[in-house]
C-alpha cells in the first residue's frame, strides 16, 4: 500500500480532531457531568453525550441543560464546563482505533498530514501535545487561527498554505457535515467518517462527501486511487 501512495495526486491528508482523529468524548462528557454534579444533577451517560461532542460546549449545554447560547446562564455554565475540560483535557481521550497505523503509513509514504479543528488553540495545543502528535503533524489549525472557522474554507486553505500543498492535492476527513462543506468550498476532496460523533439530524449519505469510510485505513485505498 505504501508504494502505491508515493507520487500520487494526494500529497496531504487533513483531519478534523474531535470525533475523527481522536475520541475526545470521554473528557468532554466528563467536563459537562462535573458541572452537572456541582449543580446537584445526576451525571448523564456518555452514550447520550457522544453524538453532540463535535458541537463543543454548545452541544453539551444543549444536551445537558437544554440551554442555547442566548440563555442568561449560558456564559457562566460554558466557563465552568471549559474549566473542567482544561483541567482534565487528556485523561480518557485517545486516538481512534486504526488511526495510529494510518498516520504511520502516511509518514512512511511521505504523505503530509495535519489537523484542522474548530477547537480553540488553548485546548488544541495542549491536547495535541498530550497525544504525542505535536512534532508529527505538518500543521495544526485551530478554530481561532483564522477569522472564520469551518464551515468556511479559511482554516483548510490556511492549512494547505502552511504545509505548502495545493488545496486540490489535499483530502479532508471529518465527522460533521460542516467538515464536508468546508472541504468542498476549499477545493479539497472530502471524506466522511462513520466512526465519529454523528447526530441523527441528517444522514451521513446526504452530506455530499466524495467518500464515506468505516475505519481509518480505508482512506489509504481511496487516496491511492486518486490520481
Amino acid at each position: 500500500m505504501i508504494e502505491r501512495l508515493v507520487g500520487q495526486h494526494i500529497r496531504c491528508v487533513l483531519f478534523d480532531l474531535d470525533g475523527t482523529l481522536a475520541d475526545t468524548a470521554p473528557d468532554l462528557g466528563s467536563a459537562l457531568n462535573r458541572t452537572r454534579i456541582e449543580d446537584g444533577l445526576d451525571a448523564l451517560p456518555l452514550a447520550q453525550l457522544r453524538p453532540v461532542t463535535s458541537q463543543g460546549v454548545r452541544g453539551l449545554l444543549r444536551e445537558g441543560y437544554g440551554l442555547s447560547p442566548d440563555h442568561p446562564r449560558y456564559p457562566e455554565l460554558a466557563e465552568r464546563v471549559l474549566r473542567h475540560y482544561t483541567e482534565n483535557i487528556c485523561v480518557g481521550t485517545a486516538l481512534f482505533a486504526g488511526m495510529e497505523p494510518l498516520l504511520q503509513q502516511l509518514e512512511a509514504a511521505s504523505i503530509k498530514w495535519g489537523i484542522v479543528t474548530n477547537k480553540h488553540a488553548r485546548f488544541t495545543t495542549p491536547l495535541v501535545a498530550a497525544l504525542g502528535l505535536a512534532q508529527r503533524a505538518s500543521c495544526v489549525v485551530s478554530g481561532d487561527t483564522t477569522a472564520r472557522p469551518k464551515p468556511a474554507p479559511d482554516p483548510l486553505l490556511h492549512a494547505a498554505a502552511e504545509v505548502g500543498v495545493a488545496p486540490a492535492q489535499c483530502v479532508y476527513l471529518g465527522d460533521d457535515e460542516r467538515d464536508i462543506v468546508a472541504a468542498r468550498a476549499a477545493g479539497m476532496l472530502s471524506v466522511a467518517v462513520r466512526w465519529g460523533y454523528i447526530s441523527s439530524d441528517k444522514p451521513i449519505e446526504a452530506w455530499g462527501a466524495d467518500r464515506i469510510i468505516d475505519q481509518p485505513l480505508e482512506v489509504l485505498d481511496y487516496i491511492s486511487r486518486t490520481t
